[in-house]
């Protein structure tokens, strides 16, 4: 009877806080899906929203996604992983959005804008603070949530912003250009305003909200200089950072225990210290 009691419990627990689609209910017929994971008896935490990788193309949902999530989760913080879209693959592939729109940019920092309203929205539901929810993201995850810091209005920008190893330029010569492909999309590869504006290092806002970076100086993917550029940004606008460059740790670490080197996994210790001055 007892064992029944607790299954039903954790039954209840899991439906309680399944995925949900952002957009159920809006004029956007997409399905985007964000996954939480509740501090238990959280009552008025902070959160965050995680953001995976993936050139803007695909999305490592499970190193840099579920296993962020299950770290923050572990360490107090609510967190809600975002299913945005991207190019996907056949795009990456057969080039059809020369022809056809796809998936492209605004399309990933729409879903993320949703995704914060829709936790605010949902906020006593969840357990979290509706003014205290910030967004942490991967590669091409980490330029949506800075480009989230810089372009949303002031009420909507995240609480903080965290880009791990991120893109950020557009227009550099170090600019990971899969990344740029997959968000502008193959029609508007070249067009030159919309690479200006998203180009992060060049929009920086002087009412930024807090940012945590941290890249590898060997990360073989992106170029360490995006986060160079960046963190001079950030700085010559006098915003709140920190910059922490890893000589080794490469690329695609995530919160893994065993990927990227013993270095670099000390983000997550350099995180939880940094964010303690917010929450």
């Amino acid at each position: 009877m007892r064992k029944g009691l607790i299954f039903i419990l954790l039954a209840f627990c899991l439906e309680s806080f399944s995925q949900v689609n952002i957009w159920e209910g809006s004029s956007c017929k997409k399905k985007v899906e964000l996954t939480p994971y509740i501090v238990e008896g959280s009552t008025n935490n902070m959160a965050v929203i995680v953001c995976p990788g993936g050139s803007y193309f695909w999305l490592d949902v499970e190193t840099e996604g579920f296993g962020v999530a299950r770290w923050l989760q572990k360490n107090g913080i609510s967190a809600f992983v975002l299913s945005y879209r991207t190019g996907d693959v056949s795009a990456f592939v057969t080039h059809y959005r020369k022809v056809f729109r796809g998936n492209r940019y605004p399309d990933p920092q729409d879903d993320l804008l949703q995704a914060i309203r829709y936790v605010r929205a949902h906020a006593s539901e969840y357990g979290v603070n509706p003014d205290k929810i910030g967004a942490m993201g991967f590669s091409a995850g980490g330029h949506l949530v800075m480009s989230a810091a810089e372009i949303f209005s002031p009420e909507d920008r995240p609480y903080f912003s965290a880009p791990i190893y991120p893109v950020v330029t557009m227009t550099a010569d170090c600019v990971h250009k899969r990344s740029r492909r997959g968000l502008l999309g193959d029609s508007r590869i070249y067009n030159k305003k919309l690479r200006e504006q998203l180009s992060l290092e060049k929009h920086v806002p002087a009412d930024c909200p807090p940012v945590f970076l941290v890249n590898c100086k060997d990360d073989p993917i992106v170029d360490y200089r995006n986060s160079v550029l960046l963190d001079s940004a950030l700085t010559a606008m006098h915003v709140p950072h920190e910059y922490i460059l890893y000589n080794t740790g490469g690329h695609g670490f995530g919160a893994s225990d065993v990927k990227g080197t013993e270095e670099s996994r000390g983000w997550r210790d350099r995180f939880l210290n940094w964010i303690k001055q917010y929450m």
